[in-house]
């Protein structure tokens, strides 16, 4: 067995959850995570953590940016924000005309790139005292999320002929396409919601390279050993690697942390101490 990353492609329907319990019964693995989900509608790729050792330096990606492919659709609203949702019907409003492309090209460029604030829909795995607000909206709790600032830096229309817009759009971490859509449609006044949504890449990981879950072989995953190359190291001797995997620190100075290496493979996230350097987390 090889601790790693894999690529898979999520198809749409399935949960992120069902997608990892089914590369668990290819690969007969059960610690199994994921580098950040993808709701049921929306396809795309995930980067699966094979194993404990992949697992236990999930932190490190945890922010990476991602890119999208996002279809909105105009006309209507959702409950969800999504197709998912219930989704209404918005009739037009006296002196309203449909949104031409230099109208959501505008909007776009003035409201939905650079750092902007968003609240996440309320049907989302945000916590809210404690429980997801997706949760308690199915209990027929009001909820109501505190907005957050996010970033957008690629927001490009792919095409556009009114109901339907498809987007590329490059956004950081906590990013919610869905409020987005839902966003651009109030912005806008024909109100929208997302029909449709692919993710194309994760940091530098995209989706060509990943497979269909049930296709999956321990060869596709990548070595923790390749996955851990670009992030500062320091190699340690017999005696030091020791140290270590027991709890001891070891003498040395650093400026942050960095990975501890013994034989060619990633042992410890190591952290400067008084005196010395620290294992925070052995690997």
């Amino acid at each position: 067995m090889r601790h790693g990353f894999l690529l898979v492609d999520k198809p749409r329907g399935p949960t992120s959850h069902d997608v990892v319990a089914a590369v668990r019964r290819v690969l007969s693995e059960r610690k199994i995570g994921h580098l950040g989900t993808l709701d049921p509608a929306a396809s795309g790729l995930l980067v699966l953590a094979i194993g404990a050792k992949a697992l236990r330096v999930v932190e490190f990606f945890m922010g990476l940016p991602k890119e999208y492919e996002a279809e909105v659709t105009f006309g209507a609203v959702s409950t969800t924000y999504d197709a998912d949702g219930t989704i209404e019907r918005i009739e037009p409003k006296p002196g309203w005309g449909v949104p031409s492309e230099e109208d959501v090209r505008r909007v776009i460029r003035d409201r939905f790139l650079g750092r902007i604030a968003q609240v996440p829909p309320a049907y989302s795995a945000v916590k809210v005292g404690g429980e997801r607000a997706y949760r308690k909206m199915r209990q027929g709790k009001s909820v109501q999320l505190p907005e957050r600032s996010v970033q957008i830096t690629v927001c490009d229309i792919l095409t556009y002929v009114y109901p339907v817009l498809k987007l590329r759009v490059a956004c950081g971490a906590g990013t919610y396409i869905r409020s987005l859509a839902h966003d651009l449609g109030t912005e806008l006044r024909c109100g929208g919601y997302l029909s449709a949504l692919r993710r194309t890449r994760v940091g530098e990981w995209a989706v060509a390279g990943a497979l269909a879950p049930e296709r999956v072989t321990w060869t596709d995953v990548t070595p923790l050993k390749e996955i851990m190359k670009p992030f500062p190291r320091l190699d340690l001797n017999d005696r030091e690697a020791l140290a270590v995997k027991q709890g001891r620190d070891i003498d040395g100075v650093l400026l942050s942390e960095v990975i501890g290496w013994y034989e060619g493979l990633p042992v410890a996230i190591l952290e400067p101490v008084m005196g010395g350097v620290h294992a925070r987390k052995v690997l």
